[in-house]
């Protein structure tokens, strides 16, 4: 697994937690820096720090293009891993679009459902199609 897709999981790790304990990501980030021997991966940092400063546009987005699954209806950690891959495929442009969704969509193989990977990767796949727009 390279460097890259572990700092994607920790991150996942950190908003999941973040959400179930309805704390901040960054105190989550703070504690497991605390409690644990952890090194944190500058790029989890960038990816959660990311997350937080575009949640509110990110989600707009993807209550919007989601047909018919709302944000609070999707599983936890598909809504984080589509907040992810989202922050990556709109934001970040150190990463090659088609390699944002398919990381997002390994993250869902490993972590979630049998239906999350090609619900994730639709989703993406229209956002990125919609990219140029949604950033005008």
């Amino acid at each position: 697994m390279s460097a890259r897709s572990k700092a994607r999981t920790r991150a996942l790790e950190v908003l999941f937690e973040a959400e179930q304990r309805s704390m901040s990501p960054l105190e989550s980030l703070r504690s497991r820096r605390e409690k644990t021997d952890q090194v944190i991966n500058p790029y989890t940092m960038d990816l959660v720090e990311g997350v937080i400063a575009k949640q509110e546009q990110i989600d707009e987005f993807l209550g919007t293009y989601s047909q018919g699954w709302p944000l609070e209806r999707m599983p936890a950690v598909d809504r984080i891993i589509l907040r992810l891959g989202s922050w990556e495929l709109l934001y970040n442009d150190d990463v090659p679009d088609k390699v944002a969704i398919s990381e997002a969509v390994e993250l869902a193989k490993s972590l979630s459902t049998d239906e999350s990977p090609a619900f994730i990767n639709g989703l993406l796949s229209r956002l990125h199609e919609l990219k140029d727009s949604l950033l005008a």
